[in-house]
């Protein structure tokens, strides 16, 4: 167990049986009375997020997840599959516990997967992952003053904003926290 003022974000800890992750943490201390411990948590199962709000005092069981590395493997549709670099085993997830997040996959793709009592409830993407632009929007040079972009397409069907001389064939860096161009590569 675990006071409340220990919350940061990235934490993990059960309340009433269900499995949480702390997203993010903020502690309220007014004038008089007790302080307000406020957190943005996202259930590791069913992946809804929402706010608790705690007391100063109150206990949560803390617990610690299993995390190994893996390689992205392939897709047959319904599951995603992988490899573990140290075991050989072949994890597998299904695509729709990793959202949008799949079109930041290619094969070979390093990533994190964290478990609890074997059973995978989360995945950490690398911050950067490279790809080979597809598909380019038409765009002319004109008034770049202003630094001038146009949308390109990825292989695995990611749309990124990129500056006008990323052509198709190009090998581009993208950001995964937020889906951002970083550089050509």
């Amino acid at each position: 167990m675990i006071d409340v003022n220990e919350l940061r974000r990235g934490v993990t800890f059960t309340l009433d049986g269900e499995l949480f992750k702390v997203l993010e943490y903020q502690h309220h201390k007014p004038g008089r009375g007790k302080a307000t411990i406020r957190v943005q948590i996202r259930n590791l199962r069913s992946g809804v997020t929402k706010e608790m709000t705690f007391n100063s005092g109150d206990r949560v069981e803390n617990i610690r997840l299993e995390t190994r590395v893996v390689d992205y493997l392939y897709s047959d549709g319904e599951f995603l599959h992988f490899m573990d670099v140290n075991t050989y085993e072949q994890p597998q997830m299904r695509i729709d516990e990793f959202g949008n997040d799949v079109k930041y996959l290619s094969e070979n793709l390093s990533l994190k997967l964290s478990s609890y009592e074997g059973e995978i409830i989360d995945y950490e993407l690398p911050t950067t992952v490279e790809q080979a632009v597809e598909e380019s929007e038409m765009a002319i040079a004109g008034d770049t003053a202003t630094g001038a972009t146009k949308q390109v397409t990825t292989a695995t069907g990611l749309k990124v904003t990129v500056p006008l001389f990323v052509n198709v064939g190009d090998v581009i860096r993208i950001d995964t926290r937020d889906g951002s161009y970083v550089t050509r590569v």
